[in-house]
């Protein structure tokens, strides 16, 4: 079993490269941020299904979101 994080498509066993970071106005509040983890195939799919209701925020290199995220709880 691998420690690497897969991809948050249907179906989909690829390891992880992109955060699709997210939240639902209707129920998150503006600065919270769900994730979805996504592979260089369904990035552009996962990205397309939140853009078009309008809950996609950003989209990040996990290398470079764990980063972040790392950096953040460092300080």
């Amino acid at each position: 079993m691998s420690d690497t994080p897969i991809c948050s498509a249907k179906g989909c066993r690829a390891d992880a490269v992109w955060v699709l970071a997210w939240n639902n106005p209707k129920i998150h509040t503006p600065e919270r941020r769900k994730t979805w983890l996504a592979c260089e195939e369904h990035r552009e799919h996962l990205s397309q299904f939140l853009g078009v209701r309008g809950f996609l925020k950003d989209v990040v290199l996990l290398k470079d979101w764990e980063e972040a995220s790392s950096s953040a709880t460092d300080g």
